[in-house]
């Protein structure tokens, strides 16, 4: 094929998105090149080559990206900063590096290294889980794609991992967050027996189109169950950040920052009020708050900040927990505790 030609078919396949003819158009190059001796330019059209697979899709592909490719996706305008957030200090950390390498990737490829990409969150519900996946797709200045397991998972054998070739195929064509909140409802341990064949299949499909997203896909997976995932999942994961339940003073500096902006603040410290919120979550710190806001404000003067407070914390001792709802009374663990102490005693 002659010089002309090549670089043509060169144009064509980059311009209509055809990495294997990219690929093969390039080789053929790289052979004329060497053919004349050209071996400098050979190796610098080789080195070229190599980033192929990480260069976002072209903006003039023709490929109808609408309609059912986006089904299984919500996209979402990220509007919470980083900076925002309450983070342990891994998670900041991670937080930071993440975006720096995504901000700098050009950095990274110049020496060899991509962006990592593959992030793991895990940590009990209502912790900043997905709030920090928001804050990243808000720091790179990227779009935001929930997934949606409803339209995701089928009924009908095959037919999850037909949608999510969809979606994979979709996220492909731009650089985007991909976010999979939940990740232990198609995540789960192959190994389990009460799984059907159907869902490791799922996982297995899953795990294979992980690994072959590009860089410029940020795929983050948070889970309130890390026990359940695969052990093959966590491997996939290049970066694994822990949310844990909030400290005191964690949460005392989270109330201090909602308080500032009420018209008026309480008479009780905010330590001694962070103190009653033992082993809450931010979001139930959060919601307390709201109602506490409420409640003053259809009070319309009449209720004081202090009044709104103590009756929200009346009603935030009585309040239905977890173990409630799975058939436990508010009293049942100590009496199971006294009982046992009690048949130990008489035991010696």
């Amino acid at each position: 094929m002659a010089r002309s030609d090549l670089l043509i078919s060169l144009i064509q396949a980059g311009a209509s998105g055809d990495r294997n003819r990219l690929k093969s158009t390039t080789e053929a190059l790289v052979s004329e090149e060497r053919a004349k001796n050209h071996n400098i330019l050979a190796d610098r059209i080789e080195r070229a080559l190599s980033s192929v697979p990480i260069t976002p899709p072209p903006l003039t592909s023709s490929r109808n990206l609408a309609g059912e490719d986006k089904e299984a996706i919500l996209e979402l305008e990220p509007r919470i900063r980083i900076e925002q957030l309450l983070l342990p200090l891994p998670a900041q950390e991670s937080g930071r590096q993440l975006i720096e390498e995504h901000m700098r990737a050009d950095v990274l490829r110049a020496h060899g290294f991509e962006p990592r990409h593959r992030i793991l969150l895990s940590g009990p519900p209502g912790n900043g889980k997905t709030s920090f996946a928001e804050g990243v797709a808000e720091a790179l200045g990227l779009p935001f794609f929930v997934v949606r397991y409803d339209a995701l998972i089928g009924s009908y054998l095959g037919e999850t991992n037909t949608r999510l070739r969809k979606l994979f195929d979709y996220v492909r064509t731009r650089p985007c967050v991909l976010f999979f909140d939940e990740f232990d409802a198609i995540g789960k341990e192959r190994g389990d027996t009460h799984e059907t064949g159907e869902i490791k299949r799922v996982v297995s499909f899953l795990l294979m189109q992980l690994d072959q997203l590009p860089s410029y896909v940020v795929t983050i997976a948070a889970t309130n169950h890390a026990e359940l995932l695969d052990r093959a999942v966590w491997r996939r994961f290049q970066m694994r950040v822990g949310f844990p339940s909030p400290s005191d003073t964690q949460i005392c500096e989270f109330l201090g920052r909602i308080i500032s902006n009420w018209p008026s603040e309480p008479r009780m410290a905010l330590g001694t009020l962070a103190k009653k919120f033992s082993n809450a979550s931010y979001a139930e710190v959060s919601d307390f708050c709201q109602n506490v806001r409420r409640r003053q404000i259809l009070g319309l003067g009449e209720i004081t900040v202090d009044e709104a407070l103590k009756k929200e914390l009346d009603l935030w001792t009585t309040r239905v927990k977890p173990g409630i709802i799975d058939g436990e009374r508010p009293d049942q663990t100590t009496s199971k505790s006294s009982t046992r102490s009690t048949k130990t005693a008489r035991k010696r």
